[in-house]
């Protein structure tokens, strides 16, 4: 029987797509990114085996307080898990849930294309405008490139993206970058919406000592947070 690793449930989250949502935390995820605050996820060996019809037997109970939300899978990453994901969200879909999907958007996308394609909305964490940037960020030099199929994807099907972009002050706040993403994602009209989120470190006393490399880094003030808006507002962007 096909299970999946799961790190945690949310019966009422409120940032996670449309509505109030059903949360499924998944364990494991192929990103190292340095402003995590789910460094918990992150071991694949970790987490509680679990059935799909185990997982829409915790959400039902809850459906009525849904309407206008659904569930949402996050993680961790939950397309590291795509057969198990693609079978949560079918047996979700068939339960009169609507799904999310939110994803860094790490895995390759033959990996993992039925999953996206299976839900109703994806919410993609996009890291940076640059390999370079998004390698120092994540830890990995193939993020960008898997991060525009995913784009590209969702594009040609049709399928509705959010998008969200963490605001780091000495990283992903630089102008130049900001404009150059934008850029790059004007012409996606798959985007009904971008989310710039400012940076914190309420997670951090989840890393070990010494590991977690952002400690003397800001959160962004307000003026950096309108700036950024301003930019992506500029290339007619819908901005939350």
């Amino acid at each position: 029987m096909l299970t999946g690793r799961i790190h945690s449930f949310e019966t009422f989250g409120a940032v996670d797509g449309p509505g109030i949502r059903f949360v499924v935390f998944f364990q494991g995820c192929p990103l190292r990114c340095k402003f995590c605050h789910n460094p918990d996820t992150w071991n694949s060996s970790l987490g509680t085996e679990m059935t799909a019809d185990e997982i829409v037997s915790k959400a039902l109970p809850y459906r009525p307080f849904y309407q206008g939300g659904g569930v949402t899978l996050s993680g961790g990453e939950p397309l590291a898990q795509p057969d198990f994901a693609l079978k949560l969200l079918k047996k979700l879909k068939a339960s009169g849930f609507h799904t999310a999907i939110d994803t860094s958007g790490a895995v390759p996308l033959r990996s993992c294309r039925a999953a996206v394609d299976a839900a109703d909305l994806l919410l993609l964490d996009f890291k940076a405008s640059t390999p370079d940037l998004a390698a120092e960020i994540t830890g990995s030099a193939d993020i960008l490139s898997r991060e525009m199929e995913l784009l590209e994807h969702c594009e040609a099907q049709g399928k509705p993206v959010w998008l969200r972009h963490v605001i780091i002050p000495n990283l992903t706040a630089d102008e130049k970058a900001l404009n150059l993403l934008a850029q790059q994602l004007q012409p996606f009209k798959c985007i009904e919406k971008i989310e710039l989120l400012p940076f914190h470190k309420l997670g951090e006393h989840k890393w070990s000592d010494g590991a977690y490399t952002l400690s003397a880094t800001p959160a962004p003030g307000e003026d950096i947070m309108a700036h950024a808006r301003e930019i992506f507002s500029s290339k007619g962007f819908n901005l939350t």
